[in-house]
């Protein structure tokens, strides 16, 4: 089967179910986690829990969430779960699709190799700026980036009122009659008349690019048959006129056909623009945090990741564009999907949850995440927050993951301290391995040997890990000074947004690092992991919570008060 396991039997091979007391094949599971990581998910393939089976063979209706906390193994059951779906409803899924939505490409390069069968299948793998077509979005980080009002905002599902708004505006009445010279006379469109067509459109067209056709054609017959000389039939008049860039320009102004990108382009980039698509729902303060400066022109705009869901948001307000012919070219029309898998979902914004149901042909999701590693702009406390922006067709289900086999205990008792103040009401799965070793806390001596200090410490694991793969997890703006000291220091590495997992240390963006594991870990100067981001002891949560192996922490400045009693400090 596509499972790796017999569809009846448990890992162990005795058939029975076994509690969280007796895990199924905890042998080979555990065993498989000791040889180490490679970078991929794919040697634990084969050693599913019980608990994880309930899941993987769920109906397929409605929403399921699953719930895990670090190291509960929960990607490779949602990827197992689409799996086990297309084995078993083939016929159905195949020709729908299943889509499966990732937080980063690091990401997706990382769960590539778990089910080869995925790709094999069709299944799509995708970051939500690949739904966007004919758009380019600047790299994670790079400027001019949002300012976290503005990413807060354009999350908010108040956006999507702002947009309906803006396009409204777009679609107007000439502000004075439109009178142009044409042979021995003129031909007229009345603001009144002009006015008559928008409505009408307005009336009869649920979005706004299919309504051009109508308008056009309103608009070309009321001038044509405002000229009346008795010599030329209206239809030569309409002909005629086509070519006359003073009604081409009235056209335009009265019911521009629009792309999302330059609808946002031209709101963005306007201040009386925004001010008047927020009456009513945005302050003006609010409206203005959203304005930037105009590009010269709109293929030349990098968007914004959280402007991603906003031009998704336009692109079905709007509609696509008609074809010379009238007709509309399906693959200009948003694709659904008879399943969807969205992992670290507690990251997506209302407005980027609503750009998945979009894609839901049936309401059928497997929805993977952990709320105490909550980290996105508008970070929810509770399942109901999402769920409410989810396809609500079918009740929903939400199935806890409880054992954590991935993590030692001793790196999940430091993780736990940072957890317990970042999101006090949730409980941490449960450990079941030892490690070798309690976590290390390495004090640099100032602030200018942080760089030698993580040195000695990557050559440290390596000679304690020969083969392993280290990670060193890093606020994003550590990166390059510390990726320039590895290179002085001779210090062969990758970076995880430009390698992926390749290499055997690899630097990773604090932006990054979820989802991700590693054999060993250093985390780097805590304090500016939690001052750096809304959510900042969550990311240090999740950054704790990489390691299979080892975790060291390296700080120049004091750690965080929630990161007290620390098991092993030592001074470099």
């Amino acid at each position: 089967g596509h499972l790796g396991v017999g569809h009846d039997e448990g890992l162990d091979g005795s058939g029975a179910a076994v509690g969280v007391q007796g895990l199924r094949g905890y042998s080979t599971l555990l065993s498989s986690i000791e040889r180490g990581r490679t970078g991929t998910l794919g040697d634990i393939v084969a050693t599913i829990q019980a608990e994880q089976d309930e899941i993987i063979r769920s109906a397929q209706q409605g929403v399921l969430v699953v719930q895990g906390g670090p190291g509960t193994g929960k990607t490779v059951v949602a990827l197992h779960r689409a799996a086990y779906l297309l084995y078993t409803h083939r016929f159905p899924l195949e020709d729908q699709g299943v889509l499966v939505i990732g937080p980063n490409r690091v990401f997706l390069r990382y769960i590539e190799q778990v089910l080869p069968s995925l790709g094999e299948a069709g299944v799509e793998q995708v970051v939500l700026g690949d739904l966007v077509p004919g758009v380019s979005f600047l790299p994670r980080g790079a400027e001019p980036d949002d300012s976290p009002a503005a990413a807060r905002l354009k999350g908010e599902l108040r956006m999507s009122e702002v947009i309906d708004h803006a396009i409204a505006d777009r679609e107007r009445a000439l502000r004075d009659d439109l009178v142009i010279p044409f042979r021995a006379g003129y031909v007229r469109l009345s603001a009144d008349e002009s006015a008559r067509i928008v409505k009408a459109a307005r009336r009869r067209f649920r979005r706004h690019n299919s309504g051009r056709r109508f308008v056009e054609s309103e608009f070309w017959s009321t001038l044509a048959n405002s000229f009346r000389d008795g010599e030329h039939p209206a239809r030569e008049v309409r002909d005629s006129l086509r070519g006359t860039p003073e009604a081409r320009e009235a056209l335009d102004r009265m019911w521009p056909l629009l792309t999302p990108a330059q609808l946002l382009h031209d709101l963005f980039g306007s201040k009386a623009l925004l001010k008047l698509a927020a009456r009513n729902v945005l302050g003006e303060d609010e409206a203005l945090t959203l304005f930037r400066p105009r590009s010269e022109a709109v293929d030349d705009v990098r968007w914004t990741a959280a402007d991603v869901a906003l031009l998704d948001d336009a692109r079905d307000a709007l509609g696509p564009k008609p074809g010379r012919n009238g007709k509309i070219d399906e693959a200009d029309e948003i694709r659904t999907y008879g399943h969807i898998v969205i992992d670290e979902v507690q990251d997506l914004t209302p407005m980027q949850l609503r750009m998945a149901t979009r894609r839901s042909l049936n309401g059928s999701m497997t929805i993977v995440g952990d709320i105490a590693q909550a980290t996105g702009p508008l970070a929810p406390s509770r399942w109901a927050e999402v769920l409410e922006h989810l396809p609500e067709r079918r009740p929903s289900r939400v199935i806890g993951l409880s054992v954590g086999y991935r993590i030692p205990g001793q790196i999940m008792e430091l993780a736990n301290r940072v957890m317990a103040v970042a999101t006090p009401g949730l409980r941490s799965p449960q450990s079941v391995r030892v490690g070798d070793e309690p976590p290390r806390i390495v004090r640099a001596e100032s602030p200018a040997l942080l760089g030698d200090t993580v040195i000695a410490e990557v050559r440290r694991l390596a000679t304690d890990l020969p083969g392993g793969s280290i990670g060193v997890v890093t606020p994003d703006h550590l990166l390059d000074e510390l990726s320039a000291q590895f290179e002085r220091a001779g210090v062969e590495h990758g970076s995880a947004t430009m390698t992926g997992l390749d290499s055997g240390v690899t630097l990773v963006p604090v932006s990054v690092v979820k989802g991700l594991e590693l054999d060993a870990v250093i985390v780097v100067e805590p304090s500016l992991v939690v001052s750096g981001q809304p959510h900042g002891l969550r990311a240090l949560y999740v950054a704790l919570t990489r390691a299979t192996q080892r975790l060291s922490v390296v700080h120049a400045e004091d750690l965080p008060t929630a990161m007290s009693d620390d098991p092993v400090a030592v001074a470099s």
